[in-house]
């Protein structure tokens, strides 16, 4: 064998084995007379020995030959060691070493291979399979592989079945933007990869079987970020004969199970908001929840006085953030200045400061006395030490910066920690929201959510007003995934495409199948899907999703190590009846 034991295994309890251990030369220290090598593969380090006057000249030659990642096999004895690292598993032993025989030999690495390396991202993304040596990494995707485990021990014991769905499927006109696929045998026609799986899922429910599950890989053609991948896998779901409660209950158990099993936090019931409340609150349909500054309104106390940013407002509206008012103005600057940059977009920013002795110093001391800076505080509930801060502006604009600037507030006062874990409900969305470009309604989900049973009568008088039966799962402001009660009546299926701006020939050409499958006795159902990268990021504390992805794009969604995408030979064109045209660039 190439092995005995792992670079992570041996303890005390081995002393006086012999042993034989394969795995890469993390580093060398040769002091002379005393050699060391720590020895690594994925499951930890362990330190040979070699000893002048006691190791064999030929062994301790062929040791000082070894470069740092060269692959190698080891055959030596456990001993005790003398000076101990209790920072390592294997931190009381060593091996005194008998024989080295070399694997493989290695180039010296572009960077160094250690967990606080010397690589740029660039860099290492382009040589991933050496970034992917690390610890971090290594630990990110152990740590996804136990949430895969988990989340399928969970969904099984509550009987659902995984079900894979296709890869190549049907475009279709809503959502993102689709990656497409041409197909070979049949010239001038495409393929899609699919956004979600949502159509088969319901198809399944249709066909009976009635809790179905897949870590199933999405794609979406879209800009991206930290939390953006062009794939993705989600945990997709679906259930028949059930409502809104039965898959907040059965998911909400899920997400208690994973944060029990993976981090040994004991999650409460989650708590459920309207999405009005949490844009009135948070600016937000994703609130962190785990600090307050909630927004408070000031139309009544703030307007017709004379200052004229605040009097032609749609809303005045602002946090109040204790214990800041001793901010310096140099402070403030920076504040004005964040919510000044065009990724948030104000204005400006009105400051109050509510000072120890009771007193007042804003910047809109002109317009307004202490009486009614006085008045301000009781909304906001202030106290001397306080400081507050206001937006204003149209309604649904404004609030979104306040978000913003409420987040930026947190950070800096750190009360965003990652250890602290604050899920919940957000429900009642809006059916549909509509889009002032294309003149029409859009599914605020997608065309397959059911309108709340009491809002349906006013789908075609007022849709605008339909709540959808609809919920997302929000974790410390992350949307970690959403669902609904989906539509399984094919006539109110079809009013929903009429709705949405569909010809009943559209309607059929893009969605015929599933509307032919609701004539089929098809059960009322629904389900939800969550991220399944973001969630494993949120377990680790972080942001990014891409070191929880073995093999991610960039932000320009290439990937530099293979070098893709990447163009196609004339004769695989040929064979597809494409021509590419030139773009500048």
């Amino acid at each position: 064998m190439l092995r005995t034991h792992t670079c992570g295994e041996l303890r005390l309890s081995d002393v006086n084995k012999t042993v034989i251990l394969s795995g890469w030369v993390q580093r060398i220290r040769d002091k002379g007379g005393l050699i060391w090598i720590d020895l690594r593969d994925r499951y930890g380090i362990t330190q040979l020995l070699l000893e002048e006057g006691r190791t064999g000249a030929q062994l301790i030659e062929n040791a000082r030959k070894l470069g740092r990642e060269y692959v190698i096999k080891v055959t030596g004895k456990v001993i005790e060691r003398v000076s101990k690292n209790p920072k390592m598993d294997t931190g009381d032993i060593e091996i005194d070493m008998e024989s080295i025989e070399v694997l493989n030999e290695s180039k010296i690495p572009p960077f160094t291979i250690e967990d606080d390396t010397d690589g740029g991202e660039e860099l290492r993304m382009k040589y991933r399979y050496l970034d992917l040596r690390r610890n971090p990494l290594k630990n990110n995707l152990l740590l996804r592989h136990k949430l895969s485990l988990e989340t399928r021990k969970y969904l099984d014991s509550q009987n659902f079945v995984e079900v894979e769905t296709p890869y190549l499927i049907k475009s279709t006109p809503e959502g993102a933007r689709d990656f497409v696929v041409p197909s070979r045998m049949n010239p001038g026609e495409f393929y899609a990869l699919p956004q979600s799986p949502q159509t088969f899922k319901q198809l399944l429910m249709v066909a009976g079987y009635d809790r179905y599950y897949q870590l199933v890989k999405c794609f979406r053609d879209e800009d991206l970020r930290a939390d953006r991948q062009p794939e993705f896998t989600q945990i997709d779901c679906e259930m028949s004969f059930v409502e809104q409660e039965d898959v907040l209950n059965t998911f909400e158990g899920l997400i208690k199970y994973l944060f029990k099993e993976i981090k040994g936090i004991e999650i409460e019931d989650l708590p459920r908001m309207s999405f009005d409340e949490a844009m009135q609150k948070y600016g937000s349909d994703k609130p962190d929840i785990r600090f307050g500054m909630e927004f408070t309104e000031l139309n009544d106390v703030a307007q017709n006085k004379g200052f004229r940013v605040f009097d032609d407002a749609e809303l005045v509206v602002g946090i109040n953030a204790p214990g800041c008012a001793g901010y310096t103005r140099k402070q403030l600057d920076k504040l004005t200045d964040f919510v000044k940059r065009p990724q948030v977009g104000a204005k400006g920013l009105v400051y109050v400061k509510y000072n120890e002795d009771g007193s007042f110093k804003s910047s809109v001391d002109k317009f307004f006395n202490a009486d009614d800076l006085k008045n301000w505080a009781d909304k906001f509930g202030a106290r001397p030490g306080d400081l507050m801060l206001v937006l204003s502006g149209e309604k649904d604009s404004v609030r979104k910066q306040l978000n913003e600037l409420r987040l930026e507030m947190g950070e800096r006062l750190g009360l965003r920690n990652p250890s602290d874990y604050k899920p919940l409900w957000v429900v009642d969305f809006p059916l549909l929201e509509w889009d002032e470009e294309t003149r029409r309604y859009h599914a605020m989900h997608h065309p397959f959510t059911s309108p709340k049973p009491e809002d349906t009568g006013r789908l075609e008088s007022d849709p605008g007003s339909v709540r959808a039966n609809a919920y997302d799962l929000v974790i410390n402001g992350v949307e970690i995934g959403g669902g609904s009660i989906r539509i399984h009546d094919r006539e109110l299926q079809k009013q929903m495409f009429k709705a949405l701006g569909f010809t009943e020939e559209e309607a059929q050409n893009q969605f015929g199948f599933l509307m032919n499958a609701f004539e089929y006795g098809a059960p009322p159902h629904g389900g939800i899907a969550l991220g399944f990268d973001r969630l494993a990021a949120l377990f680790a504390g972080q942001d990014s999703i891409r070191d929880f992805i073995a093999f991610p794009k960039n932000n320009n969604g290439r990937d530099v190590m293979i070098d893709s995408p990447s163009e196609i030979s004339k004769e695989q064109l040929d064979e597809l009846g494409l021509k590419v045209v030139p773009v500048k660039k």
